[in-house]
């Protein structure tokens, strides 16, 4: 079953959570500390990205389009700045 390992740190931004295992249709349970953590709901989008061949890593949707809306509106205002010192 799926155990959380509390206060196991791989580094100082990361934490191991336990195991999963893949069931029949392919799918995983995320543990319910990385759930609670994550503040992971129901029908929440996760993109899954793969590293290697032998990794995954998960990130919650609305936070990943959080950042690209900030980093958007970032490079605008220094498209704009370099616009405006030609």
């Amino acid at each position: 079953m799926n155990t959380p390992m509390k206060n196991h740190h791989l580094h100082p931004e990361g934490q191991f959570y336990g195991t999963a295992t893949v069931g029949e249709k392919g799918q995983i349970v995320i543990p319910q500390e990385a759930r609670k953590n994550m503040k992971l709901k129901r029908g929440d989008r996760l993109l899954v990205f793969g590293m290697d061949n032998d990794m995954l890593a998960v990130a919650k949707l609305s936070h990943i389009e959080k950042i690209t809306s900030h980093l958007s509106k970032k490079l605008k205002m220094i498209n704009e700045a370099a616009k405006n010192n030609k």
